[in-house]
């Protein structure tokens, strides 16, 4: 099984990720967390180069091949070698991300996109898509309050200065994405708390998997 964590920024997929991983350890699923950018170790240098603040200047279109690139190594390195051992992947960000933040908010060409998503992806989907949603000023809000706190790094913060502007962009890029695959999106309302949160993931998790709707509380 593969499973996609999408979302504005701040909109706690990362807080997320233990909760789903201990759901999955109490249903016996093994199950392998990676992320993009970064999920490989030449992925970690391409992360390095497209959420340093000081890169101001990185071309749209560069930004675009940077994150094409990133994601050849990691599916072909880590993603489809875990999935085929029978593993269940949990990815923070994946091609969707791609179309939200470079399509929708960049403007690029989507059938440029959609060119590079399809060489480097072929027929590779996400079985589920779990989309954190909430209003961009909240997320932007709640991503500061972190850097300020240093719960999140300064050096990987070149998308928290984005105006708001381009923020609600991405999440109305998102909210398109969902509409047009409603059977594969599923949507959490991420303004709630961190255990509200956790509780409605568990349910959909649950219904996936076809196990009863009372596993919702794995403590």
């Amino acid at each position: 099984m593969f499973i996609t964590l999408e979302g504005i920024e701040g909109s706690g997929k990362t807080t997320q990720v233990a909760h789903i991983v201990h759901f999955m350890e109490q249903n016996k699923i093994d199950c392998v967390v990676t992320r993009e950018p970064g999920g490989t170790l030449i992925g970690e240098k391409i992360r390095t180069i497209l959420l340093d603040p000081e890169n101001r200047d990185l071309d749209s279109v560069s930004e675009l091949l940077l994150y094409a690139a990133d994601r050849a190594q990691h599916v072909k390195t880590k993603v489809l070698p875990l999935l085929l051992s029978g593993k269940t992947v949990i990815c923070d960000r994946f091609f969707d991300a791609t179309i939200a933040y470079q399509g929708f908010a960049r403007g690029l060409d989507m059938e440029l996109i959609n060119r590079l998503n399809k060489i480097v992806l072929d027929d590779l989907r996400p079985d589920m898509t779990i989309l954190f949603d909430l209003p961009a000023s909240t997320g932007l809000e709640r991503a500061w309050k972190q850097l300020n706190v240093g719960a999140r790094v300064s050096n990987e913060s070149r998308f928290e200065k984005e105006t708001l502007e381009f923020h609600e962009k991405v999440r109305a890029g998102y909210l398109e994405l969902a509409d047009r695959e409603p059977d594969r999106f599923k949507i959490v309302d991420a303004s709630m708390d961190e255990m509200q949160v956790k509780g409605k993931i568990f349910e959909i998790l649950s219904q996936h998997l076809e196990n009863k709707p009372s596993i919702q509380d794995a403590d």
